[in-house]
């Protein structure tokens, strides 16, 4: 009769205990016995890539500090702009109703500016290759609202009246080149991120200080949308790039990297 193989040994190897309920390291991925599942005790490798001035203390969880939310985390969450201490879900401004949250519409203006300088350019290089017949923008606006609605996933408790869809396109290398998805309106650019990389299964290291950060950028420009944005400011703005049933592109980009350069490469 074959033997079972059922547990698994720890990963210390001065240990290699047998243990039929192992624990897997959320930081190294490592398997160890309950002894050795904390991080401290068996020395784990990714606790080394946090930033050396911030301190952590195992023994301590940090509360989050929006009102209602008794969230707790493991090591220090804190907003770069009001300096107060955040869980995960409420980590960007929006989310937590940073006090110091500012909608930079300079910036914004200039960004439309450039995305219709760029749209202008384009209709002029085409206006020759006009074929008889072609559908009128809105129309075809329409219809692809209309598609993206019958196969777009997302959380099914986004209510019908607040739903945003994309056909959001995937990262260079991912195993399908774009989904269709929706999002609530009033969700941040950074938390629309965290459910598109949960819905095409992405790995998403937004909170590790060290790693490519995923953003969500225009398709005809290029810039990566800011995180603490809402769905809406873009959509509701005049001119904006952004509109339901649009397509925006989905990359890891280097730190302080605010340009995706070959986002025509993507449609």
């Amino acid at each position: 009769m074959a033997e079972l193989d059922i547990g698994k040994h720890c990963g210390v190897e001065e240990c290699k205990q047998l243990d039929f309920l192992p624990f897997v390291c959320d930081g190294c991925s490592g398997v160890f016995c309950i002894q050795h599942r904390s991080r401290p005790a068996h020395g784990c490798s990714e606790a080394n890539l946090k930033n050396k001035n911030m301190k952590l203390d195992y023994h301590k969880s940090f509360l989050c500090t929006y009102k209602g939310c008794d969230g707790r985390e493991l090591v220090p969450v804190s907003c770069v702009y009001c300096e107060k201490q955040f869980c995960l879900r409420h980590r960007h401004q929006s989310d937590h109703e940073c006090e110091k949250l500012e909608i930079p519409q300079a910036r914004m203006a200039v960004t439309q500016q450039l995305i219709k300088d760029i749209v202008d350019s384009k209709k002029e290089a085409t206006a020759i290759k006009k074929c008889r017949g072609a559908k009128n923008p809105e129309t075809a606006a329409k219809v692809a609202l209309m598609k993206l609605k019958m196969h777009a996933c997302g959380e099914k408790s986004v209510p019908q009246t607040e739903r945003i869809y994309f056909q959001v396109f995937l990262p260079k290398g991912s195993k399908d080149k774009s989904m269709p998805m929706f999002f609530c309106s009033k969700w941040s650019i950074g938390k629309v991120i965290d459910s598109a990389a949960c819905l095409a299964s992405l790995k998403n290291d937004n909170n590790k200080t060290t790693a490519k950060k995923l953003r969500l950028c225009h398709t005809a420009s290029g810039e990566a949308l800011p995180l603490d944005h809402t769905v809406a400011s873009w959509i509701n703005c005049k001119d904006s790039p952004l509109y339901n049933g649009g397509n925006v592109i989905l990359e890891y980009l280097d730190n302080e990297v605010e340009f995706l350069a070959d986002a025509d490469s993507y449609v």
